[in-house]
């Protein structure tokens, strides 16, 4: 397989802070401000809006982790690490998520207990 070219990694570098500012910004400011509530345990919102929705916001970061280049991925890791041991600090496991659904079962942030 031939290498690419330098100017060809480069171009690929836009699409990368694209995605960072149109996706993954907007839900990581999601999850934090999640993450701020005060207390012990955490409480999900009342509304069925997905831009009030942990879970929706962490689905979208775990998509930004398959896309985003190796540096830019590394980086995306390093941030959420924190925030997702505060995550499972703050929530207990949920022994019947596997029975819910396979989504549910998919990914351990959707396999937690929070208040409703």
């Amino acid at each position: 397989m031939p290498r690419r070219t330098p100017g060809a990694l480069r171009a690929d570098q836009p699409e990368a802070r694209d995605l960072w500012a149109e996706r993954v910004s907007p839900a990581l400011d999601r999850y934090r401000s999640f993450l701020r509530q005060p207390g012990r345990w955490l409480y999900l919102p009342l509304s069925d809006c997905p831009c009030c929705d942990p879970v929706d916001a962490r689905d979208d970061l775990d998509a930004a982790l398959r896309v985003l280049p190796r540096r830019d991925r590394a980086e995306l890791r390093r941030i959420l690490a924190p925030l997702d041991d505060d995550f499972r600090r703050r929530t207990l496991p949920d022994p019947t998520a596997w029975s819910l659904s396979l989504w549910h079962a998919s990914a351990w942030w959707r396999r937690r207990l929070y208040e409703r």
